[in-house]
């Protein structure tokens, strides 16, 4: 299949006025490999060396600055072209298509989106919840949030919403009948609880109940079941209502990166966009870092 003919314009552009390829990585959520990629794409395509770079500098080729001076009144009349057709489509509408984790998507993500609905009355909102890690583009999905790291693919976008810290928590009757965990040593002898299995919790404790679920954990916890490792924000949910405790604060696993995920597209849909807002607004602050 044929090379669309304008295929890696904007990237160049973006290039050329970010000063380096890793700041223009950072403005299209892209890697700085696949920019890279694209510009060696878009130089081969037209035969001529574009930029001259070095670990220090990079600057335009002759080719490169004719070539930079014709795309810029290019894209001023492609976008004078696009507003009159935007014009009457400014609002979100259609439908978005989301895959969200359970326990989070349940408590923040969730609630963000569907608030879109009063917003936009034209927009349809499905919400698919899974914590196995969706294929974007071969299931169809026009946004998704994902806890952990990223894979590195140009096929997604990506912005940081947070982070998330796990820990102990256990019901306020557990720790009364059994008596106060002051160190780690203190959990010997103790029924842990855990989404699938956590290695390192299950090594200090004497039991341990495993569950597919997240939310499951935290109800057996709160039934009294054991001590439970849970993430920061859904133990400070339970916390507020008197249903658990924080045991050993200080004592938490590396925290996991929280993101929003998109299909990479060069024009990014009123929708996604509006989705993207949402979710950022709907992320407590108490996930910012940890």
């Amino acid at each position: 299949m044929a090379t669309p003919r304008f295929d890696g314009v904007e990237l160049f552009l973006q290039i050329v006025e970010s000063g380096s390829l890793t700041e223009a990585a950072e403005r299209l959520n892209l890697t700085r490999s696949a920019v890279g990629k694209g510009l060696a794409r878009l130089e081969a395509r037209l035969g001529t060396c574009l930029l001259q770079r070095s670990t220090r500098r990079q600057r335009l080729t002759e080719d490169g600055q004719a070539y930079h001076e014709h795309c810029l009144r290019a894209l001023a009349e492609l976008e004078a072209a696009e507003s009159v057709l935007e014009s009457g489509r400014q609002q979100p509408r259609g439908r978005l298509r989301a895959s969200l984790p359970l326990a989070f998507g349940h408590h923040y993500a969730a609630p963000a989106l569907w608030g879109l609905m009063d917003l936009y009355p034209q927009l349809e909102i499905e919400i698919s919840f899974s914590d196995r890690l969706t294929d974007l583009v071969q299931e169809g999905f026009d946004v998704a949030v994902r806890i952990g790291p990223l894979p590195d693919t140009d096929r997604l976008s990506a912005r940081r919403l947070g982070e998330q810290s796990v820990g102990l928590a256990a019901s306020p009757a557990y720790l009364q009948r059994v008596g106060p965990i002051d160190c780690i040593d203190d959990l010997a002898g103790h029924r842990g609880i855990a989404y699938r299995c956590n290695t390192s919790f299950r090594a200090g404790v004497a039991s341990m109940l495993m569950l597919d679920d997240l939310q499951a954990v935290a109800d057996a916890a709160i039934a009294g079941v054991g001590l439970a490792w849970l993430p920061s924000w859904l133990i400070a949910h339970y916390v507020l209502r008197g249903q658990l405790e924080a045991v050993l604060p200080n004592h938490r696993a590396q925290p996991a990166p929280i993101h929003v995920i998109w299909p990479t597209a060069a024009h990014m849909p009123a929708k996604v966009r509006c989705a993207i807002d949402a979710l950022v607004a709907g992320t407590p602050s108490c996930l910012a870092g940890s």
